[in-house]
């Protein structure tokens, strides 16, 4: 099987979503979706990496003061901006942050933050999915900040959505934490309570069970995904151009 990890130099969290079997027996095609952390941590040989990929459309769900504070630079490819969380100015996040401290573990927060995200921005997530459905020839990259929160629910939504299984969209979501524990590492080393290095921990996990947790809710309340992105306006024919992307 070829190796959907992809070294594109100043990224450590860049991944192909070909290969992939489907609960129907096809394989999602290589070339067609990479997820990544943010692509402007890429020197020069990761930008040269991006353009030989053939990568024809950049989309960035960061926050429109992400942009702000750290803009795009000039690459050559399309970039289309679209935030999928709600923006921090608003009460939103009060509400988040006291699901997660709520809950009686790591996992079942992350399922519990997630769902309520999906059920604030649900447009947010059509539009990305759109996004991607409806880019020119060549690539799509996804992108937040660490490509594990934002990225990891859209690209969810598009492997399940192409009939990749729960089971294995849950696995590709958990591999983000493996890869990002070197960056963050000294990060979490200089926590300065044990209290504090296990909150750090928690913030780089990425726990198969919470995206199981995730798709098995959109199943009970919509049907599946397509019914949930249909609650944010996606029609029947985007969504289909969305499966063809990843199914050829």
């Amino acid at each position: 099987m070829r190796d959907r990890t992809l070294a594109w130099d100043g990224c450590l969290n860049v991944r192909d979503l070909g290969g992939h079997t489907t609960e129907d027996g096809f394989l999602t095609r290589f070339g067609a979706v990479v997820r990544a952390d943010s692509i402007r941590q890429l020197s020069d040989a990761g930008w040269a990496a991006l353009a030989h990929y053939g990568v024809g459309r950049i989309v960035d769900l960061r926050f429109h003061d992400e942009l702000e504070a750290d803009p795009p630079r000039e690459v050559p490819a399309e970039v289309v901006h679209v935030p999928v969380f709600p923006d921090p100015a608003t009460g939103a996040w009060a509400e988040i942050d006291a699901l997660s401290a709520a809950a009686p573990d790591h996992a079942t927060a992350t399922r519990d933050v997630y769902l309520t995200l999906l059920r604030l921005v649900p447009e947010g997530f059509a539009a990305a999915v759109e996004a991607v459905a409806d880019a020119p020839e060549g690539a799509v990259v996804i992108h937040c900040t660490a490509g594990k929160d934002r990225t990891g629910l859209v690209t969810a939504l598009l492997l399940r959505l192409a009939g990749v299984s729960v089971a294995d969209v849950a696995a590709d979501y958990a591999l983000s934490a493996a890869y990002l524990r070197e960056r963050a590492r000294p990060w979490v080393e200089e926590a300065e309570t044990e209290e504090e290095l296990r909150r750090r921990e928690r913030i780089i996990a990425t726990p198969a069970e919470a995206m199981v947790g995730v798709l098995e809710e959109l199943r009970r309340r919509f049907g599946g995904v397509a019914g949930y992105l249909r609650e944010g306006g996606a029609d029947d024919e985007m969504l289909e151009r969305a499966r063809a992307r990843l199914r050829g």
